[in-house]
């Protein structure tokens, strides 16, 4: 059976840990033992032959001994002291969400498997178990009691995109791992696998990440003399005992996995199978709403308050333009899984708030604002345009002559493009930005100089639009910030904004504006 497997390696994991204690005594059992033949005269006695030989081993064995009790408690010591990074995650409460506590209650019981102590929900589409870490450790006067079940930690997108039943099928295999964590052979090879990766994470920091993984603190700086000689004997021993470890420790969840896996085969599995296909819909929606809605809020230090809700929407808009999603939009009758929440738009707006500092960080201006969806075109698409028109206003008057500032007009800007300056421009604004714009690497690539000036050079004809041609800033729950042109989308922009950019022709550009009636000489409003 699987969880034989997994017990066997876990068993592994824990002989591994059993020998590099055993390795670490020899030593000093071997001193004991030459140092009371030497007392009770029967190894290297006063006055024999070979009582010089016998106290020189002594000595050697004495340092040896000692030198490795020390190194044994220095990496004792480091692991001790490694405290395992948890998931962020926003805690619900029994009391917030009790039908959903009920749920997951009565999905454990009918696997015959130990309940999740508490649930927890994290801006990621996945789910898993987290380990509770043990407050006080055992001891000779405390005895190791059966560990705690783990928290139950679900993809916040899941609660809202998913329904009731699609998320009890889906979370099956999840709480059927209960039953290892359960285990105290399993827990404990858990336990000390996770105190070998926190003893190497706080030398060297965890890699930023979600979805099962982990948000470490940033490494603290290296310690020098003793205390660096120790820190760095500590971390390479337990480097050592983890290749050692590795393999078992893959085949042992490899297994966990696979017996949580077939034990939920008895509940909801044909449901399971359609609701894996919203998983992959939700993180596809989920991703785009992060990347191309949320991202330019949170540049300008303001976050969405309802991103869950948004990524409904996004979805939905998603079914409805994709032929292979039409028969999604059936299922949005049945009951969604929010709705075993108790307040599902404060705990969607906690998690909305962890979503910005996990993927953004701190806004520039320091703290963040709280977005209303209603307030996104006129506080983010608006503003975020004319900053970047600003932006390229800037870039343009220092190449100017003499660095003379001009007007922030269209003429000038189309000007110095067909004059072939794109190359210049893009270089003087991508320095620029270098300077002032906080990357966001959890959600989009390095750019070129090019792409910025494409972004800026469309976000100056928007505003253009807006000031003088009756446009409108807009939201499209998919593309993000749009332009509106008497209450339509406009979506054959990029087109001719490139042409001007990499080519220098801005023939087809000013075409653009004609026909959308945008005056080029009016300056724009930044």
């Amino acid at each position: 059976m699987a969880v034989d497997t997994a017990r066997a390696h876990a068993q592994a994991v824990l002989r591994i840990r059993g020998l590099a204690l055993a390795a670490a005594v020899l030593p000093a059992a071997v001193a004991v033992v030459l140092l009371a033949g030497r007392f009770t005269g029967r190894i290297g006695a006063p006055g024999s032959s070979d009582a010089a030989g016998w106290d020189a081993v002594r000595w050697v064995v004495c340092a040896v001994a000692a030198l490795t009790l020390l190194v044994a408690g220095l990496t004792v010591r480091a692991l001790r002291r490694a405290v395992p990074p948890q998931t962020p995650a926003v805690p619900v409460e029994r009391a917030g969400a009790p039908e959903l506590y009920r749920l997951i209650d009565e999905l454990a019981d009918r696997l015959d498997v130990p309940a999740p102590s508490a649930v927890a929900l994290t801006p990621d589409c996945d789910s898993w178990l987290e380990d509770v870490p043990p407050t006080r450790r055992p001891g000779p006067r405390r005895p190791q009691h059966p560990p705690t079940a783990p928290v139950l930690v679900i993809g916040s997108p899941f609660l809202w995109w998913m329904r009731a039943g699609e998320l009890r099928a889906l979370l099956a295999p999840v709480v059927a791992g209960t039953a290892a964590s359960a285990d105290p052979e399993i827990a404990a090879a858990r336990r000390f696998l996770r105190g070998l990766d926190a003893c190497l994470d706080s030398g060297a920091g965890a890699a930023p990440g979600l979805g099962g993984g982990t948000l470490a603190a940033p490494p603290a700086p290296p310690r020098r003399g003793p205390a660096g000689l120790a820190d760095r004997i500590a971390r390479r021993i337990t480097r050592r005992l983890l290749g050692a470890c590795r393999g078992h420790a893959a085949e042992l969840e490899r297994s966990v996995a696979g017996w949580a896996s077939e034990q939920a085969r008895t509940v909801d599995y044909g449901l399971r199978i359609a609701a894996q296909e919203q998983v992959g819909l939700a993180y596809a929606g989920w991703d785009r709403l992060l990347t191309r809605v949320a991202l330019p809020a949170w540049r300008l230090g303001r976050h969405p308050a309802h991103l869950n809700a948004g990524v409904v929407s996004a979805l939905t808009e998603l079914s409805r333009r994709d032929r292979l999603a039409d028969g999604y939009g059936t299922r949005l009758g049945d009951r969604p899984a929010c709705d075993l929440l108790e307040e599902p738009g404060a705990v969607d707006r906690a998690v909305s708030r962890l979503a910005a500092e996990l993927f953004f960080g701190r806004p520039a201006a320091g703290a963040w604002h709280e977005l209303e969806w209603a307030d996104y075109p006129a506080e983010v698409v608006d503003a975020g345009w004319r900053a970047r028109a600003a932006a390229l206003q800037a870039a343009l008057d220092r190449l100017a002559p003499q660095s003379r500032p001009g007007a922030p007009t269209l003429t000038r800007l189309l000007l110095r493009l067909a004059e072939g300056d794109g190359e210049q421009l893009a270089a003087a604004l991508a320095a620029q930005l270098a300077r002032t714009t906080t990357p966001a690497p959890l959600l989009e690539p390095d750019r070129t100089g090019r792409d910025l000036l494409v972004d800026h050079v469309t976000a100056m004809v928007c505003c253009a639009a807006v000031d003088t041609a009756g446009g409108a800033p807009g939201l499209d729950w998919l593309d993000g910030p749009v332009l509106l042109l008497g209450g339509v989308r406009r979506t054959d922009l990029a087109a001719p904004v490139a042409q001007a950019v990499e080519q220098g022709q801005d023939g087809p550009l000013r075409a653009w504006l004609d026909a959308a009636e945008v005056r080029l000489e009016k300056p724009v409003r930044l």
